[in-house]
């Protein structure tokens, strides 16, 4: 009588070991997925701060754009000029 409980202790005790196990691997696999959430949003900041300088880059090329339009208006007034004077 004394071993069967001995023997069922034993594999209770077993079973518990077993569930303990996988609760620690359900753990770790709870704890891959936050990492790999956390990957996610770290590509996702870095697609926003590529489109961020995207956009500085467009807004340089539209200031440099202005920049020779204004250089143009400059241009044809000195020609306006120096016909007038002519």
């Amino acid at each position: 009588c004394d071993i069967f409980r001995v023997m069922r202790g034993s594999e209770i005790e077993r079973e518990r070991e077993r569930e303990r196990e996988r609760e620690r691997e359900r753990e770790r696999e709870r704890e891959r997925e936050r990492e790999r959430e956390r990957e996610r949003e770290r590509e996702r900041e870095r697609e926003r701060e590529r489109e961020r300088e995207r956009e500085r880059e467009r807004e340089r090329e539209r200031e440099r754009e202005r920049e020779r339009e204004r250089e143009r208006e400059r241009e044809r007034e000195r020609i306006t000029e120096s016909q007038q004077t002519q």
